[in-house]
Protein backbone atom coordinates (compact mmCIF):
# COMPACT_ATOMS: atom_id res chain seq x y z
CA UNK A 1 0.00 0.00 0.00
CA UNK A 2 1.18 3.68 -1.01
CA UNK A 3 1.56 6.53 1.72
CA UNK A 4 -0.03 9.25 1.20
CA UNK A 5 3.17 11.05 0.32
CA UNK A 6 4.12 8.34 -2.18
CA UNK A 7 1.14 9.00 -4.16
CA UNK A 8 1.29 12.43 -4.44
CA UNK A 9 4.61 12.32 -5.57
CA UNK A 10 3.81 9.40 -8.40
CA UNK A 11 0.83 11.81 -9.36
CA UNK A 12 3.12 14.81 -9.34
CA UNK A 13 5.50 13.02 -11.79
CA UNK A 14 2.57 11.67 -13.96
CA UNK A 15 1.77 15.17 -14.51
CA UNK A 16 4.66 16.30 -15.88
CA UNK A 17 5.37 13.37 -17.77
CA UNK A 18 1.77 14.48 -19.55
CA UNK A 19 3.18 17.89 -19.72
CA UNK A 20 6.44 16.56 -21.89
CA UNK A 21 5.08 17.72 -25.53
CA UNK A 22 4.71 21.32 -24.52
CA UNK A 23 8.07 21.27 -22.89
CA UNK A 24 9.39 20.08 -26.35
CA UNK A 25 7.75 22.91 -28.45
CA UNK A 26 7.49 26.39 -25.54
CA UNK A 27 9.57 28.82 -25.67
CA UNK A 28 11.55 30.00 -22.46
CA UNK A 29 9.71 32.17 -20.03
CA UNK A 30 11.68 34.14 -16.80
CA UNK A 31 9.07 32.57 -14.09
CA UNK A 32 9.51 28.92 -15.09
CA UNK A 33 12.03 25.91 -16.09
CA UNK A 34 12.54 22.85 -18.14
CA UNK A 35 14.49 20.07 -17.24
CA UNK A 36 15.41 17.29 -19.49
CA UNK A 37 17.33 13.52 -19.57
CA UNK A 38 17.33 10.47 -20.10
CA UNK A 39 14.08 9.88 -18.04
CA UNK A 40 12.13 12.45 -20.14
CA UNK A 41 11.16 16.19 -19.54
CA UNK A 42 9.27 18.26 -16.43
CA UNK A 43 8.53 21.69 -16.05
CA UNK A 44 7.97 24.08 -12.67
CA UNK A 45 7.04 27.34 -12.56
CA UNK A 46 9.39 29.62 -10.53
CA UNK A 47 9.84 32.51 -8.38
CA UNK A 48 13.41 34.08 -9.22
CA UNK A 49 15.67 35.35 -6.30
CA UNK A 50 18.18 36.81 -8.27
CA UNK A 51 19.61 39.21 -5.25
CA UNK A 52 21.56 38.75 -2.19
CA UNK A 53 18.60 39.78 0.19
CA UNK A 54 16.02 37.53 -1.74
CA UNK A 55 18.30 34.70 -2.07
CA UNK A 56 19.02 34.86 1.94
CA UNK A 57 15.00 34.77 2.26
CA UNK A 58 14.68 32.10 0.21
CA UNK A 59 11.51 29.93 0.60
CA UNK A 60 11.97 30.42 4.48
CA UNK A 61 8.89 30.31 6.53
CA UNK A 62 6.40 29.00 3.91
CA UNK A 63 4.20 26.11 4.73
CA UNK A 64 4.21 24.82 1.35
CA UNK A 65 4.97 24.40 -2.00
CA UNK A 66 2.83 23.93 -5.33
CA UNK A 67 3.51 20.28 -6.79
CA UNK A 68 4.91 22.04 -9.80
CA UNK A 69 6.87 24.73 -8.64
CA UNK A 70 10.23 26.06 -7.41
CA UNK A 71 12.36 28.45 -6.46
CA UNK A 72 15.21 29.33 -8.77
CA UNK A 73 17.91 31.07 -7.07
CA UNK A 74 20.43 32.83 -9.93
CA UNK A 75 23.96 33.95 -8.99
CA UNK A 76 25.79 36.96 -11.02
CA UNK A 77 28.55 34.98 -11.53
CA UNK A 78 29.68 30.73 -11.06
CA UNK A 79 30.00 30.29 -7.53
CA UNK A 80 30.52 27.70 -4.34
CA UNK A 81 27.09 27.63 -3.38
CA UNK A 82 25.81 25.92 0.14
CA UNK A 83 22.80 26.01 1.91
CA UNK A 84 21.17 25.14 5.04
CA UNK A 85 17.28 25.09 6.06
CA UNK A 86 17.28 26.89 8.72
CA UNK A 87 13.84 28.74 9.51
CA UNK A 88 12.41 26.28 6.05
CA UNK A 89 9.18 24.65 6.89
CA UNK A 90 9.36 21.47 3.73
CA UNK A 91 11.00 19.40 2.72
CA UNK A 92 13.40 20.46 -0.18
CA UNK A 93 15.33 18.68 -3.10
CA UNK A 94 18.13 21.12 -4.56
CA UNK A 95 19.40 20.63 -7.76
CA UNK A 96 22.83 22.58 -8.20
CA UNK A 97 23.03 23.79 -11.89
CA UNK A 98 26.51 25.02 -14.02
CA UNK A 99 26.57 27.92 -16.09
CA UNK A 100 25.65 25.47 -19.11
CA UNK A 101 22.52 24.37 -17.56
CA UNK A 102 23.88 21.04 -16.54
CA UNK A 103 22.48 19.49 -13.34
CA UNK A 104 25.87 19.11 -11.63
CA UNK A 105 24.66 17.59 -8.29
CA UNK A 106 21.65 16.88 -6.51
CA UNK A 107 20.36 17.16 -2.21
CA UNK A 108 17.81 15.08 -1.64
CA UNK A 109 15.12 15.67 0.59
CA UNK A 110 16.66 18.41 2.79
CA UNK A 111 15.19 18.41 6.38
CA UNK A 112 13.23 20.92 7.46
CA UNK A 113 14.88 23.44 9.84
CA UNK A 114 18.25 21.45 9.65
CA UNK A 115 21.57 23.94 9.97
CA UNK A 116 23.24 21.78 8.43
CA UNK A 117 25.56 23.55 5.50
CA UNK A 118 24.51 21.69 2.13
CA UNK A 119 27.46 22.01 -0.05
CA UNK A 120 26.74 22.44 -3.93
CA UNK A 121 29.89 22.38 -5.23
CA UNK A 122 31.84 24.85 -7.32
CA UNK A 123 30.88 26.58 -10.66
CA UNK A 124 27.08 26.69 -9.20
CA UNK A 125 25.06 29.44 -11.63
CA UNK A 126 21.56 28.38 -10.36
CA UNK A 127 20.12 26.18 -7.89
CA UNK A 128 16.34 24.87 -8.03
CA UNK A 129 14.30 23.67 -4.93
CA UNK A 130 11.82 21.65 -5.84
CA UNK A 131 9.64 19.61 -3.10
CA UNK A 132 11.86 16.81 -1.26
CA UNK A 133 11.47 13.38 -3.07
CA UNK A 134 10.30 15.13 -6.42
CA UNK A 135 13.87 14.98 -8.38
CA UNK A 136 13.52 10.71 -7.54
CA UNK A 137 9.71 11.00 -8.45
CA UNK A 138 10.62 12.39 -11.74
CA UNK A 139 13.75 11.08 -12.35
CA UNK A 140 15.99 13.74 -11.87
CA UNK A 141 19.46 13.10 -11.93
CA UNK A 142 22.65 14.77 -12.69
CA UNK A 143 23.42 15.18 -16.13
CA UNK A 144 20.42 16.51 -16.55
CA UNK A 145 19.42 19.78 -18.36
CA UNK A 146 17.83 22.78 -17.24
CA UNK A 147 16.64 25.16 -19.54
CA UNK A 148 15.74 28.90 -18.98
CA UNK A 149 16.29 32.06 -20.36
CA UNK A 150 18.84 33.73 -18.18
CA UNK A 151 21.72 31.24 -18.91
CA UNK A 152 23.91 32.40 -21.67
CA UNK A 153 22.28 30.88 -24.53
CA UNK A 154 25.28 31.14 -26.97
CA UNK A 155 27.14 28.28 -24.01
CA UNK A 156 23.75 26.96 -22.91
CA UNK A 157 23.54 22.47 -23.22
CA UNK A 158 19.55 23.33 -23.88
CA UNK A 159 19.20 26.77 -25.57
CA UNK A 160 16.33 28.37 -25.56
CA UNK A 161 14.41 28.35 -29.11
CA UNK A 162 14.10 31.30 -31.18
CA UNK A 163 16.16 33.48 -28.45
CA UNK A 164 19.45 35.49 -29.49
CA UNK A 165 22.61 34.96 -27.49
CA UNK A 166 23.10 36.89 -24.34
Amino acid sequence: MMTRRALSLLTAALLAVLALAPVARAECAPERVDLRGDWGQARFSVEVVDTPESRAQGLMFRESLPRSAGMLFIYEAPTRASFWMRNTLIPLDMLFVDPTGIVTHIHHEARPLDETPIPGGDNVLMVLEVNGGMARAIGIEVGSELRHPRLDQATASWPCEGSAPN
